[in-house]
Parts: structure tokens; sequence; C-alpha cells
């Protein structure tokens, strides 16, 4: 880790008062919890009312390049809102809401849709719009200072468990590490098929920005914030905190085409193709919904899509989802993406998924991450890195070698005690060796080559690779502490309570062979 002495000053301070501004806004929420407010509901008031004041502070800068009037008609601006006071404010703010909402493809629409009032008392609205916001200047802070402060409450909104909130939130040091082997480019068009918050875009965004933008024009600078980089996400609450969380990051327009797509990304195949995926589809297998490809049909479902582009009928969602990814991949396109263990070693379906991986893409990297990342519990997962190519002339895979990062092994992490941070994944960063050929990498300890070869010998092309034994196991010296043990039989009982109950679904419903018991993990070490 960087010690705090080799940081820039100005990093520091950027650091520091970012630090301020989330705090200032965490303590405001507490205030707001009293009242029945849950973390995410307030998150959501806070998007409305720092795009409103923001809107009027564009405005009201003579160096503007933008009329204020084109985004938020006078009647329903910030300047009528503040001019209130008690239950005139409370009504005008709620016509406020129904005014926004009324539209359909700006961001504007995405943050305001659907939107409700959720502070009920006059009195502790007032002080949120006087006395928190009202009294910020949030464009003249920079992008950074207000977009990170905005990605810090979204972050504590994912241990809102109550709410479910936390499956909408990837860990910032993942995403990072994800991002930093990918190396996002200008020319590239990215998505986000599941974007929840809009993580992985805005630190594509980054990357691009830290990276390439000196060698940019102005008009490619513009276009980076102007359809190339998009993400679809099904719930509108969550879209409309990617839609915030986007436009605090300098991407998009608020009266420009929206980036971020309200729809089940499931639903139809792509029109539009992407030539970098980063995506962590949502945690759980059962889906309501099936999903038809093209190896039949399915009777007796409530809702059904059909997707001919599909290889696999089945209802577990992560399947579907990297089935659409690989639909979704321009050809050349590569991906990263993040899928619980079942991926891996499932049946029926799952073993059709993963033969059309290996042979039709090139599968060159896993990632195997331990839990205690993720707010859900239980959660054993892992992160694909895969290529789509052109098949090959002698009609053989395109994979040849998948190389199988063990990060899982002997690592352990809670989520406040010992929360994953990005000099974490340094040796992963390293030795996947990003922008340089893959002939280069070096087996290692953790780091290790499996041919295409040695895969599909395995029962039902098993790709849960293990070989490694946790030193705890063999090292009296090395016991964890108490609270860690504990946390992890509770996440291996959730992960397996989890499997459990998807083996039941699938023998009550069984579809694409699903009913297929699923297969013990494979270890290389037994």
């Amino acid at each position: 880790m960087t010690p705090a002495s080799a940081i820039p000053a100005s990093a520091t301070q950027a650091r520091t008062r970012t630090n301020a501004l989330v705090a200032k806004l965490w303590n405001y929420c507490n205030v707001l919890r009293d009242n029945g407010l849950s973390t995410i509901e307030y998150i959501e008031q806070l998007s409305y009312l720092l795009f409103l004041k923001m809107a009027d502070e564009i405005a009201s800068d003579p160096f503007t390049e933008k009329e204020a009037m084109a985004v938020v008609p006078s009647a329903y601006d910030w300047r009528s809102l503040v001019r209130l006071q008690g239950e005139a404010l409370e009504q005008h703010y709620r016509d406020i809401l129904g005014a926004l909402g009324k539209g359909t493809g700006t961001t504007l629409s995405t943050i305001f849709a659907e939107a409700q009032n959720r502070i009920t008392k006059p009195a502790l609205l007032e002080k949120l719009v006087k006395d928190l916001i009202g009294r910020d200047d949030w464009t003249i802070q920079g992008t950074d200072l207000k977009g990170d402060a905005y990605e810090g409450l979204l972050a504590k909104g994912g241990e809102d468990t109550k709410t479910g909130a936390g499956q909408y939130f990837t860990p910032r040091a993942l995403i990072d590490a994800m991002v930093a082997v990918t190396q996002p480019r200008p020319d590239d068009t990215i998505s986000d098929p599941a974007c929840g918050t809009g993580g992985f875009l805005i630190a594509a965004h980054h990357h691009i920005r830290e990276h390439h933008l000196g060698d940019l024009s102005r008009d490619e600078r513009l276009a980076l914030g102007a359809g190339r980089i998009r993400g679809t996400e099904l719930v509108t609450g969550t879209a409309r905190l990617a839609a915030m969380n986007m436009l605090l990051h300098g991407i998009g327009d608020a009266d420009g085409p929206s980036l971020i797509t309200v729809d089940d990304a499931l639903a139809e195949k792509p029109t539009r193709h992407a030539s970098l995926v980063l995506a962590n589809p949502p945690f759980g297998r059962k889906s309501a919904i099936t999903v038809v490809g093209n190896d039949g049909n399915v009777e007796n479902e409530d809702i059904a899509y059909d997707r001919d582009d599909f290889r696999a009928t089945t209802t577990n969602k992560q399947l579907n989802f990297l089935q659409h990814i690989m639909s979704l991949l321009a050809m050349n396109g590569r991906a990263a993406v993040v899928l619980p263990d079942n991926v891996l070693f499932e049946g029926g379906a799952g073993e059709k998924v993963r033969r059309r991986l290996l042979d039709e893409f090139d599968l060159h990297t896993i990632l195997r991450l331990p839990t205690g990342i993720f707010y859900a519990g239980g959660v054993k997962a892992n992160v694909l890195f895969f290529e789509k190519k052109p098949p090959r002339a002698d009609g053989g895979p395109n994979t040849s070698t998948v190389w199988v990062y063990d990060f899982r092994t002997g690592k352990h992490f809670t989520l406040r005690q010992r929360p994953l941070r990005r000099d974490d994944l340094d040796g992963f960063v390293e030795s996947y060796l990003p922008g340089k050929p893959r002939a280069e990498r070096v087996e290692s300890e953790r780091f290790r080559p499996f041919t295409y070869a040695e895969l599909m010998a395995r029962d039902k092309v098993n790709l849960d690779v293990t070989w490694l034994r946790d030193p705890s196991l063999d090292d009296a010296d090395s016991l964890l502490p108490p609270a860690v043990i504990a946390r992890e039989i509770v996440e291996d009982l959730q992960a397996a309570l989890a499997e459990f109950a998807a083996i039941a679904e699938s023998l009550d419903n069984p579809v694409g062979g699903a009913s297929e018991p699923i297969p013990p993990r494979l270890s290389l070490a037994e």
C-alpha cells in the first residue's frame, strides 16, 4: 500500500474533502433513517435534489454553454423550490418529481422516472434542501469530488441488507483490477448489461481519461460520454442512481440521451454490439423467467423469452447473462464477467454453455475470488475473461489455454474488519500481464495454465479447478480468529443452501437438463 507521505498533497486534500462531504451526507442520512427511510431511499432523494441544484448552478454560470431552461423549466427548477418552506415546499417538491418524470429517453427522465417523495415530514425536507444540499456549490467542487462523494454513499448503501441493496454493488477494488487488466480504450464501445449503479462504466471512463486524455481531440473527448459507454439496468430505482452517478462523474448530458437503459437485458437480442463488456450479473441462480434457446421449447412457463442466439434453455440467471454477453460482444471484443461457482461446474445447460465458451471464444483467464468481499452473503464467485473470435480455418477450438489464478485459497476478507483493497489484487494484475502477449505469462504458486484438452476431459467440462490447500488447515499456529472462522462457516452454509434450493427447483421444473445432480467440485490436489 502506498504510504500517506507518498501521496501528492493535492490527492490527500481531495480525499479529505471527499471524506468530509460523504460524512456530512451520511450523518444526515442517520436523521432520515429515524424517519423510516432506508439508505437507498435516502440516496434517491439526494439524487433528485442534487440534480436540481446542479442544473441551477450551471444556469447561473456566466461562462456556461448551456441554457438551464432547456433542462429544467423555471416552474420546476431549484429556485422555485428553495423560496418555499414547510408544507408548501413539500407539495411543490411532489409536483416537481411528477413533472420531470414524464419524459422518456433522456438522462433527466431516467433520474426522475417514477420518482416519489419519501420524506414525509416537511421540516426534514426543508433542512435537506436548505441546510445540506443548498449550502454547497456542487458544480464548482470538481467532478471527481462530487462524484466520489456520491459513490461513497452508494457503497454505504450496499450495507443496507434489509433492502437487498448489496446485490447492486461490486467492490471497487475488484472493479479497478478488472479494468486495469482489460485496459479500456477511447475507441471501445463499452457495455454493462446489468449495470447496477454504474461502477464498471465509471471506472472504465476514468481509465480512458487517465491514460488517453492527452491524445484525444475535443470531439473524441465528447464522444466518450455520448454513447460509447452504456449500461442496462432492470430496476428503475437503481437505474436512476446509475444515471446520477455517471452524470456526477462527467459522463453524459442531463438533457441528452440517457446512457442507462431501463430494461431486462435478457429480453431481446442485442441490437448494438460492444468491444468491451464489464459486468457482475445479479446474484441468485433461479429466475422467474425461462430464456428459451435453440435447443428446444419449454411448456408450462408463465413467461419465456425466445432467444435463438442462445444454445441452452435454462432459468439460471447467470448462465443466461453469460449467453447474452456472448451475443453482445462484437467480433474480437473482450469481456470480464463476475460469475458464481455454479456456472463453472453445473451440468445440463451449464455444460453446453461452457463447451461453447471454450470452442467459439477464447476463455483465457479465470480469477477465483475469496468469500467475504460481497455484500450478499454466501457468494463464491469468479471472474471470467474471454474474447470473441471468428471460427478457425482448421475448425479447431478458439481456446487453447486457460490460466487460473487462485485468489481464494488462504485468503480471508470481511466487509468491515478486513475489506478487500486494490493492492490485494496486485499479484493477479501483475501475473495477468495486461497489454502483453499471454505467451509471456509465468506459472506461479497461484497462477497455473490448463490446456483445452485437459479441461474438456474433465467431468461435464468442470472449470472449477483447485490445486492449493489452505495453509490454516495444516498449521495450528495459523488458525484464524474465531470471528473469521464463524463468518466463513456461515458463508459456506449459505452457499450450500443456495445450491440445494436450486437443485430442488430444477427437480420440480426440469429445463434443458438442469435436473441433473450437480457434481462435486473436482480438485487437482486430490
